[in-house]
């Protein structure tokens, strides 16, 4: 058991924590349901999702580099377009806020990765939208969602770079601006230690007008993961993937563990919080029966099953929301949310489509 579990993490850590090209092990011509799940395909790693705030409109992350940087999908007709591509989007620096950003990010080398949205929408009706960049440069990119005409309509407006030596893997903002990115593993730190472990990233923070981002002492975790800001600002929840759990910071420098979940039967990945203020993580199963035997690291060769779990942020207890089968439809899960509230969908590091499946009622 230890070592599927160490196998699986290794190989889902190493996809999910640098410049990552799909795997696509699990493409496929055929986009009909298999295992229980629905898919929407033809999406190179959607690695994360993020719901557009009162719309039927979900941003997808994806590595498809040259061709498209972030996604649009439809939540209700599960129709899919570029939002932001060499065809698709505007480029307009904002010179005030992002005055150390070289300029707009070059197409042609970029990856997507984490995602991050404003919940409160500006008196014009934009949100802002954070993402991770790999390819040209490491950054955080800062795009301008206009949520005023029938389908959104993005503009790049700055990017914040990371430090010379990290890659970023997840982002979330604070509503003056402010961004928390984590870095998976700092230079000099292996796997072995992370799985061990051994407090292998931490959490970065930049605030408006300052030079660069700056660690936030005592948020170092084994594997820094997903992130994401409680709704008052106070609070920080991390993935912290070598632990399987997440962990509540103290939205301070230095800060400290307030609390967490349980040890869970897979390593989280992206976390997000659902309408009714619940947390949202998924990512793939450890004890992947179908993967005993085989011999060789079995991320790599079989599929896993998919679990997704919803979190009280204050006691942190789970419920487990989708619990599938392997299926060779779908692997790689990275992260859950409930486009309507009907639904779940999840993301994937590896595999060229979204899984859905309708949401059991929850008590």
């Amino acid at each position: 058991m230890l070592n599927i579990y160490r196998h699986t993490l290794i190989f889902f850590l190493l996809f999910c924590s640098v410049n990552v090209h799909a795997a696509d092990e699990n493409s496929m011509d055929d986009c009909s349901s298999s295992g229980g799940l629905n898919f929407i395909c033809d999406i190179a790693a959607p690695e994360d999702l993020v719901i557009i705030p009162g719309t039927d409109w979900v941003v997808s992350s994806t590595s498809e580099e040259g061709t498209t940087g972030l996604y649009l999908i439809d939540a209700i007709s599960k129709n899919t377009t570029s939002l932001y591509s060499p065809q698709a989007g505007r480029n307009r620096l904002n010179r005030n806020l992002y005055a150390a950003c070289p300029g707009e990010p070059d197409l042609n080398n970029f990856q997507s990765h984490g995602l991050g949205i404003q919940t409160h929408v500006n008196s014009d009706g934009i949100y802002t939208l954070y993402a991770v960049s790999h390819g040209g440069r490491e950054a955080i990119e800062v795009f301008e969602l206009d949520v005023n005409s029938a389908m959104p309509e993005i503009t790049w407006v700055g990017c914040v770079l990371m430090p010379d030596g990290l890659d970023a893997n997840d982002v979330s903002a604070m509503r003056d601006g402010t961004i928390l990115a984590t870095v998976l593993m700092h230079p000099g730190f292996s796997f072995t230690e992370l799985l061990s472990g051994v407090p292998t990233g931490a959490v970065y923070k930049w605030v408006p007008g300052s030079n660069g981002f700056v660690k936030l002492e005592g948020s170092e975790l084994p594997g820094n993961n997903g992130i994401q800001v409680s709704e008052d600002e106070t609070e920080i929840f991390v993935a912290a993937s070598g632990l399987g759990a997440i962990i509540t910071l103290a939205n301070s420098n230095p800060t400290r563990v307030l609390r967490r979940t349980r040890t869970m039967g897979f390593a989280p990945d992206n976390v997000v919080y659902d309408s009714n203020g619940y947390l949202l993580t998924a990512g793939m199963r450890n004890d992947e029966p179908t993967c005993v035997g085989t011999g060789l690291p079995p991320v790599s060769n079989c599929p896993r099953g998919t679990i997704a779990v919803t979190i009280h942020p204050e006691t942190m207890q789970d419920r487990v929301i989708m619990d599938t089968v392997a299926t060779p439809g779908f692997s790689g899960a990275t992260m859950a949310i409930l486009p309507g509230g009907k639904e779940v969908w999840v993301g994937s590091f590896r595999a060229s489509r979204i899984a859905y499946q309708l949401l059991n009622r929850m008590d």
